[in-house]
């Protein structure tokens, strides 16, 4: 368990952000050293060379620990990367001699054209810039310092504020905590391509219920007053505004998002003089794209999605300049797929089409790139196998929507970038059997360089561990109602004939999201796909299923959870308890079940059912009661609970603990600002007045993404494994675990 989080990292190289200089010369990434894999420093890899070089030492930039603000804490937390440290983003600029790099919390350019001193820096105040980037032609730095929005000018190095308003209860150019947490929106500002104008959301907390919580730490405690919108309640006030530059004059651009409704997205049309947004209603079951002409405040809606159970956001917007259209996708069909439309919102043709998915890694957008002058379009998908995602391309011209060309070869897990000539790509590829690796490749998929080859030789830091890995098995069975659910198995090892052995079976079971996949230890979960292996090496068989209701394979298997969480879910994984009680080499006593947020969630009701399947169980983080979880998530399936009283109820694992046996053990950070504590001291009350026995381990400080954190994962990770050593009474003896 130690060296899965000690150095280097078992993986291998890893490329973070990687990026194409805008001349297609160069390409960029953010690497973790070798003696800290999660201090990030900025690279750049030649392409015609092949050499690697350093371009930014995030440690001469940062004196003895980083020192974040709230805010830009909270941000990381919601972007997953709580655990980094260094650089954790950089931009190029237009012309792309100069880099954009934030270090902590001050602002530099690096100059990829200078000799001895490359780095400027531009900010030097004891507040902290966050969500800064370059203008569209490169000639301002925007970012955002106190809730309100500022400026660079390049050339005379002028500083100006933009909004002044911001404190308190008023943000500016921040997206709102639903939309960082929920929405996959982490911005609050969109420039014009011009760079005349800024359209900005001015957002009002005042309305939102502020809650009173402690965070506990090893030697404080302190009260937090967060504005967090529980469902049910209301949500923050977001204004669109817009404020140009040049002379700080700012209008708003109401009644954009009338009340109850969200500002999804805002995009810019080529022509500076028009912004779209994505706009939602409350209920998520409509989806408006709407043209506002920014001079008049005129606005017209081009299209709407319409769903009976909710509407996806959509990030594969993509106005095109060549031509009076733009890119859109939908899941009208039953799948998500790309179409082209004209600016008046009719549509031209289908791009994509099939019992498949355009779709990337995660809630990631698939689409890659569009380039116009090739009339070409370029997108991941689903499309042979739900375990794997392939880099596609199709004509903005297509008559045959079917039939996309496949670009990708290797069996796996692809993500691609595009460069902005259109004529090469970056495949960052891995598979159960290939740690991740990064090459460029010409767009007829000729490989023209190793960026890391990253291969199981004896100098790749897994090697050591390669003879006792244990290789996964995919397989598939079928739901109730016949749709294939996914599942992949671990063998536990040294095995022997006739013995039965205890299963862990490692679920998280929510919506918009895949854990069964042809992928590397789990890709960015990669900690988890590890541990998977510690268990199989300690003697466990473990397993995972993707049930219905979670991500990415259509409208049929994903829509069933609409109305009432929890039950199809865990109706699906007893289906796999199930299969795995078939099995001659599993002991149908000694199953347990583990998982953290959704996952821990699902472990306490598979605690609860009636069935008694499960004899023992870790609930990481559990959201106990939906209503107790924030508005867009949980109203997206269950409504209002006003609204819908009984799916609440029914969702929330406290009617069914009167159900609950075997052994649990509750686990839950003591700072957690997103499934707050609240959610385990709810079910530590209502199991201690049912009488009913748990273990708990908490831990102090800890916020939702603890468990990636080295020293709190380890400590978890190594319980796990001793808790489920003894309650399902594991003895064999490891071969050689990592």
């Amino acid at each position: 368990m130690e060296r899965i989080f000690a150095e280097p990292d078992l993986s291998g190289p890893r490329l973070r952000e990687p990026k194409f200089a805008p001349d297609g010369r160069t390409l960029t990434y953010l690497r973790g050293k070798p003696e800290d894999k999660n201090q990030l420093d900025l690279w750049a890899f030649d392409i015609r060379s092949g050499k690697h070089r350093l371009l930014v030492d995030s440690r001469v930039f940062i004196e003895g620990t980083e020192k974040l603000s709230a805010e830009e804490a909270a941000r990381r937390e919601r972007q997953r990367t709580a655990n980094l440290r260094g650089i954790l983003s950089y931009e190029f600029s237009a012309a792309g001699r100069h880099l954009l790099v934030p270090i902590n919390g001050d602002l530099y350019v690096y100059d990829m054209k200078a000799g001895t001193h490359p780095v400027t820096r531009l900010t030097t105040t004891a507040a902290y810039e966050t969500d800064a980037r370059f203008s569209p032609q490169g000639n301002y730095v925007s970012f955002i310092r106190d809730q309100d929005l500022y400026v660079i000018e390049l050339k005379s190095k002028q500083e100006r504020a933009l909004t002044t308003d911001g404190e308190g209860v008023i943000h500016n150019g921040e997206a709102e905590f639903v939309a960082q947490e929920e929405m996959n929106r982490d911005t609050g500002y969109w420039w014009s391509p011009d760079e005349r104008h800024i359209a900005y959301a001015r957002v009002d907390e005042s309305r939102v219920p502020e809650i009173e919580r402690l965070e506990i730490d090893a030697r404080t405690a302190r009260v937090v007053k967060q504005r967090y919108p529980a469902a049910g309640s209301e949500n923050a006030r977001v204004e669109l505004q817009l404020v140009e530059v040049s002379s700080g004059a700012r209008k708003s651009l109401e009644p954009a998002v009338p009340e109850d409704s969200y500002l999804a997205r805002v995009d810019w049309l080529p022509n500076a003089r028009e912004v779209a947004i994505q706009r939602q209603t409350r209920d998520q079951r409509q989806l408006d794209l709407i043209k506002i002409d920014i001079a008049t405040a005129e606005q017209r809606t081009l299209l709407t999605e319409r769903s009976d159970h909710w509407v996806e956001l959509n990030d594969d917007l993509r106005f095109l300049e060549r031509q009076a259209a733009f890119i859109w996708s939908s899941r009208r069909s039953g799948y998500k797929h790309l179409y082209l439309y004209d600016l008046d919102g009719k549509l031209i043709r289908p791009l994509t089409s099939g019992p498949w998915m355009v779709v990337g890694d995660g809630e990631e957008t698939g689409l890659v790139a569009v380039d116009e002058a090739r009339s070409k379009v370029f997108f991941t998908a689903n499309k042979e196998t739900p375990l794997e995602r392939n880099l596609y391309s199709a004509s903005l011209r297509t008559q045959e929507p079917t039939a996309p060309q496949r670009l990708t070869t290797e069996p796996g897990w692809h993500k691609a970038v595009l460069n902005a000539q259109g004529d090469a790509y970056l495949d960052l590829w891995s598979s159960t059997t290939h740690p991740p690796s990064a090459s460029i490749h010409s767009i007829d998929n000729h490989r023209m360089n190793w960026v890391s080859r990253n291969e199981l030789g004896p100098s790749h830091p897994y090697f050591e561990f390669k003879s006792a890995h244990i290789q996964g098995e995919f397989g598939a069975i079928n739901a109730a109602d016949g749709q294939a659910l996914h599942y992949q198995l671990l063998k536990p090892a040294n095995m022997e004939a006739g013995k039965r052995y205890p299963v862990v079976i490692d679920t998280y079971g929510g919506p918009h999201f895949q854990y069964v996949r042809n992928d590397w230890m789990g890709g960015a979960r990669a900690i988890q796909g590890y541990f998977r292996q510690v268990l199989a090496q300690n003697g466990f068989v473990v397993f995972s299923l993707d049930n219905r209701g979670s991500g990415f394979r259509g409208e049929a298997f994903e829509s069933v959870v609409k109305g009432g969480l929890g039950n199809v879910e865990l109706e699906d994984q007893l289906t796999g308890a199930s299969f795995l009680k078939s099995l001659t080499y599993v002991d149908p006593d000694r199953i347990g079940i583990m998982g953290w947020s959704y996952g821990g969630y699902m472990t306490l009701l598979a605690l609860s059912h009636p069935s008694h399947v499960f004899k023992a169980g870790i609930a990481g983080a559990p959201v106990s009661d939906w209503a107790l979880y924030d508005t867009h998530y949980s109203e997206r399936y269950l409504g209002l609970p006003s609204a819908n009283a009984k799916g609440y109820a029914d969702s929330a694992v406290f009617t069914h603990l009167d159900q609950f046996s075997g052994e649990l053990l509750l686990v839950h950070g003591m700072a957690d600002d997103n499934v707050l504590f609240t959610n385990s001291t709810a079910v530590m009350k209502a199991l201690q007045d049912a009488g009913k026995h748990f273990e708990l381990m908490t831990y102090p400080g800890g916020k939702h993404g603890l468990i990636r954190i080295p020293d709190t994962g380890r400590h978890y990770y190594e319980m796990v494994l001793q808790f489920f050593k003894e309650k399902l009474e594991a003895n064999s003896t490891p071969a050689h675990s990592p």
